[in-house]
């Protein structure tokens, strides 16, 4: 076989299969992958706020460092909790302080890929690349990771101990650390003090005093009897002051008869 044809079988089968891919070829191409979880780590991280303005679903809170913050488009399903009632985006109200929580949790996990190919060499190119010939008979190329080992016959050899026509199988793992976060979200409320009175007003303090019954008007004086003669008394003295005046009277018209 000349040199160009060499190199024209080695164009062909360049890119169509590479060892340290992660497709899978044929039935001669193994893949197996396996995850380790590690123990989850959290952090709590808590914001106070109090609430400036609610336009729309528009809302800007005051941090407890001063500054206004926009949040925009906060959605309908977002939910605070203020004295055990859930409220939304449209209940709040300027004076309300919120506090969120997030709770991020972080946990670490460990990826671990096992790949296995078994052929016979057709071309070796240590310590880069070397073509196999499956059962299919197709001619695949891989390339060799730096270390690779191959399996021939029970014993363990470089790319360097590779010759065609051997069977050979070789093995790869690959560990891939993976680091998954997640974070919970957690808002609650409370509603604004109530405004205090205004200044330079002084404070009505309502003292309920008992106020006495009025007194009853005093029982009017009973009427005095009309007057009457002691009980030794008689009606002798008037009967004789009558007789005198009727004797008085006679005389007088004796008198006016005479002139």
């Amino acid at each position: 076989m000349t040199r160009t044809t060499l190199h024209s079988l080695l164009a062909v089968a360049a890119g169509t299969l590479f060892f340290a891919s992660t497709a899978v070829v044929n039935a001669q191409v193994e893949t197996t992958t396996s995850t380790t979880h590690g123990a989850p780590t959290h952090q709590v991280k808590v914001e106070k706020g109090t609430v400036v303005l609610v336009s729309g679903n528009d809302l800007w809170v005051k941090d407890e460092a001063g500054q206004i913050r926009h949040f925009p488009n906060v959605p309908e399903s977002a939910r605070v909790t203020v004295n055990g009632q859930q409220l939304g985006i449209h209940d709040l109200k300027p004076g309300m302080t919120i506090e969120r929580t997030t709770i991020t949790t972080t946990t670490p996990k460990l990826i671990t890929t096992t790949k296995s190919v078994t052929g016979k060499v057709w071309y070796v190119n240590p310590p880069s690349s070397v073509i196999l010939t499956m059962d299919d008979g197709k001619n695949q190329e891989f390339k060799i990771p730096k270390g690779q080992k191959f399996n021939v016959n029970g014993q363990m050899t470089d790319a360097f101990g590779l010759k065609k026509g051997m069977s050979v199988t070789a093995t790869k793992v690959e560990e891939v650390p993976e680091t998954v976060v997640t974070e919970k979200r957690l808002l609650a409320g409370q509603m604004p003090p109530p405004p205090p009175p205004p200044p330079d007003q002084p404070v009505l303090v309502a003292v309920l005093v008992p106020v006495a019954a009025p007194a009853p008007a005093p029982a009017p004086a009973p009427e005095a009897p009309a007057a009457s003669l002691p009980k030794t008394g008689s009606s002798l003295p008037l009967f004789g002051l009558l007789g005198l005046l009727l004797i008085g009277a006679s005389f007088g018209m004796r008198s006016f008869r005479r002139s």
